[in-house]
C-alpha cells in the first residue's frame, strides 16, 4: 500500500511539473507555448541555441519553468537537449524520473561522453542532461574549457540548449554560465519574490555580461488556475 502511494506521489509530482506533456490543452500550457513565442519573437536576427533559465532564490519555480519550456520548443520540432546545471540542488532526475548516477558533471570531467549521458524521454526531440555528482567545485566547473567543449559537442547534436542554473543570489554558477549563453530567463514568484531580490538579480546577470530576454512571473492567481507570465527585458 505504501508503494502504491509513493507511485501515486511521484506521477502526481511529475503531472504538476510537466503540465505540457500531462495537459496540453490546458491554460498553463497555453501560457508556456506563449512564452516560446517571445523567445523566439525576441531573437528574430540571431538563432537562439542556448538558453538558461533561473530564479532569484529557491523555490520560485524555475525549474518546473524550464522542464516545460524544453518540451513546448520540443512539440515544434526542435531536438532540444535539457541540462541541469543546477549543480547544488539538482531536480532533472526526479521530473523525469532519471538516475543520476552519471550526467552534466561526468561529461564535463571527461569520464563518459554526451552521448551517453544524454537519456531520451516520454516527449519526442526532448533530451535530458541530469547533474551527475555533485562537484565540489560547481563554479569553476562550469566557468572552465571543458564547458566550452561541451557546447561544441551539443550543437553539434541539439538545435536548442536549455540550462537550468541554481538561483543567482545564492551562488555566482548562474553568473558565470549566463555570458555562454545566447538568452537569459529570469523566473519570479507571485507574492513571493522581492522586488529588490529581482532587480538585483537583473543586475547581476547584466554584469556578468548575460543577455536578459525577459522575466516570467508564475504562481499568479487568476480564475483559480496558476498562470505564467512572461515580460520581456528592458
Amino acid at each position: 500500500m505504501a508503494h502504491n502511494k509513493n507511485a501515486k506521489k511521484k506521477l502526481g509530482n511529475q503531472r504538476r511539473k510537466l503540465i505540457t506533456i500531462m495537459d496540453p490543452k490546458s491554460p498553463i500550457s497555453e501560457q508556456y507555448r506563449t512564452i516560446r513565442t517571445n523567445i523566439q519573437f525576441s531573437s528574430v536576427d540571431t538563432e537562439i541555441k542556448t538558453l538558461m533559465v533561473t530564479s532569484s532564490g529557491p523555490g520560485e519555480g524555475k525549474s518546473t519553468t524550464v522542464s516545460n519550456l524544453a518540451v513546448v520548443f520540443a512539440q515544434m520540432g526542435k531536438r532540444v537537449l535539457l541540462v541541469d546545471a543546477d549543480l547544488r540542488k539538482p531536480t532533472a532526475q526526479y521530473t523525469f524520473n532519471l538516475t543520476n548516477n552519471f550526467g552534466f558533471t561526468s561529461v564535463l570531467t571527461k569520464q563518459i561522453s554526451l552521448v551517453q549521458a544524454v537519456s531520451e524521454t516520454d516527449q519526442e526531440n526532448l533530451y535530458v542532461l541530469p547533474s551527475g555528482p555533485i562537484p565540489p567545485n560547481p563554479a569553476e566547473l562550469l566557468g572552465s574549457k571543458a564547458m566550452d567543449l561541451f557546447l561544441e559537442y551539443a550543437f553539434e547534436g541539439f538545435d536548442l540548449v536549455l540550462f537550468d542554473t541554481p538561483p543567482v543570489l545564492a551562488v555566482t554558477d548562474a553568473q558565470i554560465l549566463a555570458n555562454r549563453c545566447d538568452g537569459t530567463i529570469l523566473v519570479v514568484s507571485s507574492g513571493k519574490t522581492e522586488i529588490d531580490q529581482a532587480q538585483k538579480s537583473k543586475e547581476l546577470l547584466l554584469a556578468a555580461n548575460g543577455k536578459l530576454m525577459g522575466v516570467v512571473l508564475n504562481n499568479k492567481p487568476m480564475k483559480e488556475s496558476n498562470y505564467y507570465y512572461y515580460y520581456g527585458a528592458k
